[in-house]
């Protein structure tokens, strides 16, 4: 067997476990593709917009998108990744856990960073782009004249980091290597001192140009996503996409924090009016049920913004605001997604019915698979038909049937999940 058969084989049974185990990958993705045209185009719709900055602003920058259970959420993500790396864009996926809530910006920038993946799937995305940054591009006249400008509404810290690391990069200066790097961490999201930022200033003859304030830790993350955004872009990136998976968690919240949550929703899909030119997409897959368990179930419409305006202050005001914002938009504004109709299942029988002979070395024989009934997931056809023909390339006379036992989402708040900050 040759090197290439060694790794197309490995490619095609990765494939196959993927799909069986219900986790999206890369191969599985393009083996049957999304079968969800509507949801590509509108993502199609909002790459344009960001990869273009003279669209008109009164446009939405992020994608709401519902599904129960099986649905091909997961899996609709990754093929939006894939055309988001096509057309030029770094993308990140981000999973909502416990350790990335949703309502913690720090924690989603970090790992939105940490995964983020350039169009050729090269992590390490953010230290390539800061060394490919040309200083003689217009990408990066822009993104100079952005940064430094009041419009962009940024802190001081970035027009100075921007500066010092223009230039220190290249080593001329003694140290100047180590400092420059110190800088591109700080926009990857490590801290940096003041002193240590004031150092380096004087160091390139920038002593007195910036007076620092201080700064909240949310502010800096949510600043920190629209300056790399730029910054991708000035490095010859198309821009970021931001994949957020399992929003659904955010049901499980204390009230406090959903409200909070609601509120970064409502930020990330809002339209482009605050920064029309940002090169910046989200795309958020959540349960289809969670505006009836959640927003009706719990009461949320009402009792988040009483309690959040209760504690009477501005900051507090605003995030009130937002995140009625944020629930408008799960209740009017998520894309469902399409139940399979008999021609994505046909194909994509035929797709996996071929993957599975090339991944095993055999010919499958039609199996019977699961009824086709409306409320059927896409999950459970798949897993059905790789697990029956597993059978039957074990044991040839057996004549394998599949039963589907559906799973309710868990709701119920989880004291396991609350951040003491919020207290």
């Amino acid at each position: 067997m040759t090197a290439v058969m060694s790794e197309e084989l490995v490619a095609r049974r990765r494939a196959v476990e993927a799909l069986r185990s219900g986790v999206p990958s890369w191969d599985a993705v393009a083996v049957l593709g999304s079968g969800q045209p509507e949801a590509e185009d509108r993502f199609t719709a909002l790459l344009d917009q960001a990869a273009e900055p003279g669209i008109p602003a009164a446009q939405p920058r992020g994608l709401l998108l519902g599904g129960g259970f099986g649905s091909g959420k997961s899996h609709l993500l990754t093929h939006l990744g894939h055309l988001a790396m096509s057309s030029g864009f770094v993308v990140s996926t981000v999973v909502i856990s416990k350790e990335t809530p949703l309502h913690d910006p720090v924690k989603t920038f970090r790992a939105a960073i940490e995964g983020a993946v350039d169009p050729g799937r090269a992590h390490g995305v953010l230290e390539d782009a800061a060394a490919a940054l040309d200083l003689d591009t217009p990408r990066y006249a822009e993104l100079s004249r952005w940064v430094n400008s009041p419009a962009s509404e940024l802190d001081e810290r970035f027009a100075a980091t921007l500066l010092c690391h223009e230039r220190l990069r290249g080593g001329e200066v003694p140290g100047s290597d180590e400092t420059a790097a110190a800088l591109v961490r700080f926009w990857g999201g490590e801290p940096l001192r003041i002193s240590d930022l004031r150092r380096a200033l004087r160091s390139v003859g920038a002593a007195g140009l910036f007076s620092f304030s201080a700064i909240t830790a949310r502010d800096l993350a949510r600043q920190r996503f629209r300056f790399v955004s730029r910054m991708l872009r000035a490095a010859g990136h198309a821009g970021w996409v931001v994949l957020f998976d399992e929003v659904e968690l955010i049901g499980r919240y204390s009230l406090l924090q959903r409200g909070r949550s609601y509120a970064e929703l409502a930020r990330w899909v809002g339209s482009r009016d605050a920064d029309p030119g940002l090169p910046l997409t989200a795309v958020f897959a959540m349960t289809d049920d969670f505006e009836a368990a959640v927003l009706t179930g719990k009461d949320d419409r009402t009792q988040i913004p009483a309690r959040l305006r209760a504690k009477q202050s501005p900051q507090w005001d605003e995030t009130a605001a937002l995140a009625e914002g944020g629930m408008r938009h799960i209740e009017h504004d998520m894309l469902l997604l399409d139940a399979p109709d008999d021609n994505n299942l046909d194909r994509a029988y035929a797709a996996l019915k071929e993957l599975h002979a090339g991944a095993f070395g055999w010919s499958p024989p039609d199996v019977s698979g699961l009824e086709r009934l409306g409320a059927t997931r896409m999950r459970q056809y798949v897993r059905a038909w790789i697990n029956e023909w597993d059978l039957v390339r074990l044991d040839p006379v057996y004549r394998p049937q599949t039963e589907v036992v559906d799973i309710a989402s868990d709701y119920s708040e989880d004291i396991t999940l609350e951040d003491s900050s919020d207290a």
